[in-house]
């Protein structure tokens, strides 16, 4: 990467809590903090970003389009939110999302994009992600949808001085997504014993070969990060990533054939991650709108 360029830079905080960390002792602590930064490089690399510091108790990425900074933020608040509670008490992160100029010569990555990105990230509630009007200007529409339609009010936001907005349906915004267009359903995925569900809290699932992935595909013709599949206006929308592509059976059609394009899933199907629905595999994905 070059060393001074404008980049979409995201920095998440997500310390364990210093009475929990005297809880758990120092070893279960160190593991509870290196479990939270690599759910959080997951999301980054599974949306194309670079992560450019890492540690225990903060992670900085950089993107270069702001559309892949919201989802990987996204991503990464659901990922946290997903771990189970240590004695009892939820692991947190705050997350700030900021367009500008990245200085990377040094060891700590420096510039604008850093220092207010990590500015809304302090700021942040926690279980929370925010993003700078510089950045929200820049979005595509489905990233544009992630995030709240209105600046933030209030004394606090006024001495930021620039707008900010919050990232997520978490922030309790109205998005500026039409009512109309909001989806009150679920898909429901089933894998062997398992069954998941995309919907407002966990707006993105992924698939593929590697343990991180939420559905875990033991056929070695799946691709370790095979598809994701998202929540999306239009309804459940499946992106390929993989070598050999998706294959997606949706009841009453033919089977359809997806390999680094995307597909509707408008109805109950199969879905196999680098093999055809028609096979008689353990690792077939089959899903229903409920």
């Amino acid at each position: 990467m070059p060393e001074r360029k404008n980049l979409c830079v995201l920095v998440a905080l997500h310390p364990v809590d210093a009475v929990l960390a005297e809880r758990l002792g120092a070893d279960e602590a160190r593991h509870a903090a290196e479990r939270h930064a690599r759910r959080i490089e997951r999301a980054i690399v599974m949306q194309g970003g670079q992560v450019l510091l890492g540690g225990a108790e903060q992670t900085i990425a950089g993107f270069e389009r702001s559309d892949a900074a919201v989802h990987a933020a996204s991503e990464a608040l659901d990922r946290i939110h997903g771990l189970p509670p240590l004695l009892g008490s939820k692991q947190t992160v705050r997350i700030g999302v900021h367009y500008g100029v990245l200085d990377n010569d040094g060891e700590e990555p420096a510039g604008e994009g850093p220092a207010v990105a990590r500015q809304l990230a302090h700021l942040a509630e926690s279980g929370q992600a925010l993003i700078s009007g510089t950045a929200v200007m820049v979005l595509g529409g489905a990233a544009r949808q992630q995030v709240g339609s209105q600046p933030l009010s209030g004394p606090v936001w006024t001495r930021v001085g620039i707008p900010v907005h919050a990232i997520g349906q978490r922030s309790g915004l109205v998005t500026s997504v039409p009512g109309a267009a909001r989806l009150s359903s679920r898909l429901r995925l089933r894998h062997q014993q398992e069954v998941l569900f995309v919907e407002e809290l966990r707006p993105v699932l992924l698939l593929g070969r590697e343990l991180a992935n939420d559905v875990t595909i033991m056929d070695p013709r799946a691709s370790r990060q095979h598809a994701r599949i998202e929540r999306r206006p239009e309804g459940f929308v499946l992106f390929d990533q993989s070598t050999n592509g998706s294959f997606v059976a949706i009841e009453g059609k033919p089977e359809c054939f997806v390999r680094q394009e995307q597909m509707l899933l408008d109805g109950p199907g199969r879905l196999g991650c680098g093999f055809s629905t028609t096979e008689l595999e353990r690792d077939l994905v089959f899903f229903d709108i409920v």
